[in-house]
């Protein structure tokens, strides 16, 4: 049986709503692969930042097990390491034969290096590869900083002012999408009969959002909604939620919008270069035997609640991220209500390539979901997410029971949100006595995930002061 070929789409703090019908970001690219295969509408991130949930995404384990906490540039050489004992899918799959690239974004590990780890062709951001093309391409033409529409973030006084929206008229083929886009282009065509395995990985839409002028005169500024949740005033929620929301509380409505249009234009500028790639499949005639997966590593506020970026706060603007899997053995134009996160995506690639799996990993295969994705499948009704924080160190975990959410905050109380009723998460109910059974169940549940997972830091968490959750650990043996 011929191999599946696989092409990674991968993209930095994407939302998944984006990929929503009816949304007002228009992706003709990225529609015609929801056509061809699954969309999972309630995908998430075992982490909300960069480098935890890619390190999640190559090896299938929770950020508490693989090592990387938090995102490597901010912390010490000494903190936050990869352990190397753990195999990633893409050495699996150079062992079954595939020819491995890996193209821009790596952000996994300190080193940089995803030649370390199965990725044959090393074209990352920090390679000799990319960095050549990337002087040869562009020359002597640079970022001039000379925008058409640009506003700074510079409160509260005494931080430097740094861009948070922009639009530029810099060349749309000099951009990082695009030249990451060329690079993954030429390993495809260069790739010959064996099997091969390439991700395209690009480090838009994550902020600032700076957009080309071509894409942002695609939208329509003054007729884009603000998000239905943008005035919360987050009343009832953890103080940190407010105290983060200061920094943007001088923003216009107007504002608002133009952020939004910035952010779905770096978009846009994505749709538009991988879109590449899949006309580069059809042409060759690959497409049909080759597994294309759209996704993110975590997905951005955009307004939500009146925050921007990410790190504070645990909303589904943050945590529900894109993913789209199309080719052989993939049920077409179908939407899945499965909970999958990026840590299952790997095990999900094994499967479907007939490779060794990684073993002993949290992650787990979602394969007959793809061939059946209407199919009640009890196994992806819960998902479990852990945050450590990024520069100040925080501690928050997050679980999903269907359309229920818990979100542990180590650094003030906690949060319980029915998304079916409130899917923009405006009212918590952690404090409703109604609600006191269902946390207890949903507690047990985290417990026996982190018993199961090794998680030690809450598990071993029988000291007086730190006994900061609704019910404790050994409520697993009271449920016995």
């Amino acid at each position: 049986m011929q191999k599946p070929n696989i092409l990674f789409l991968m993209t930095d703090q994407m939302q998944g709503r984006v990929l929503e019908s009816g949304h007002p970001c228009p992706t003709p690219n990225f529609d015609r692969l929801i056509r061809r295969g699954v969309r999972f509408d309630r995908a998430y991130t075992p982490n909300a930042v960069c480098s935890p949930a890619r390190a999640s995404l190559m090896t299938g384990l929770l950020p508490h097990s693989h090592g990387v906490l938090w995102v490597t540039h901010c912390v010490d050489k000494d903190q936050g390491n990869l352990r190397t004992e753990y195999p990633h899918w893409a050495q699996r799959l150079a062992d079954n034969g595939y020819r491995t690239g890996y193209f821009g974004k790596w952000h996994v590990e300190h080193t940089e290096m995803p030649g370390s780890f199965g990725w044959q062709v090393d074209g990352s951001m920090h390679s000799r590869m990319f960095t050549d093309y990337v002087n040869k391409t562009r020359g002597n033409v640079t970022p001039d900083n000379d925008y058409s529409l640009v506003r700074y973030n510079d409160q509260p006084e005494g931080y430097k002012a740094t861009v948070h929206y922009a639009v530029s008229d810099y060349p749309v083929n000099l951009q990082t999408v695009a030249l990451v886009t060329d690079l993954a282009e030429t390993f495809i065509q260069q790739a010959g009969d064996e099997p091969w395995c390439c991700v395209a990985s690009c480090q838009e839409p994550h902020d600032p959002f700076v957009c080309s002028q071509q894409s942002f005169d695609m939208l329509d500024v003054d007729s884009l909604p603000l998000p239905p949740n943008w005035n919360d005033d987050l009343d009832g929620r953890p103080g940190l939620y407010r105290k983060c929301a200061r920094v943007f509380a001088g923003m216009t409505d107007r504002q608002r919008q133009e952020a939004a249009a910035c952010y779905y234009g770096r978009i846009i500028d994505i749709d538009r270069q991988y879109g590449r790639l899949l006309d580069l499949l059809e042409k060759t005639g690959q497409i049909d035997n080759t597994i294309i997966v759209l996704s993110s590593d975590h997905g951005e506020l955009l307004g939500a609640h009146g925050l921007y970026c990410k790190n504070i706060s645990a909303y589904e603007e943050v945590y529900n991220i894109p993913m789209v899997l199309a080719g052989p053995g993939i049920a077409q134009g179908q939407t899945s209500r499965a909970r999958v996160g990026l840590h299952d995506v790997g095990p999900t690639l094994l499967e479907m390539a007939c490779a060794a799996p990684l073993g002993q990993v949290h992650g787990r295969s979602f394969a007959d979901v793809l061939r059946h994705p209407t199919a009640k499948n009890d196994r992806f009704n819960q998902g479990f997410a852990e945050y450590f924080g990024s520069r100040y160190m925080l501690s928050q975990r997050v679980f999903w029971d269907d359309d229920w959410k818990l979100v542990l905050n180590g650094f003030d109380f906690d949060e319980l949100y029915d998304l079916e009723r409130d899917p923009y998460e405006l009212n918590n109910l952690i404090d409703d006595p109604a609600c006191k059974k269902r946390i207890r169940e949903m507690m047990t549940h985290v417990h026996r995930i982190m018993k199961e997972t090794g998680g030690k830091s809450i598990m071993g968490a029988n000291y007086p002061p730190l006994r900061l959750e609704p019910y404790g650990p050994q409520i697993i043996e009271t449920e016995a």
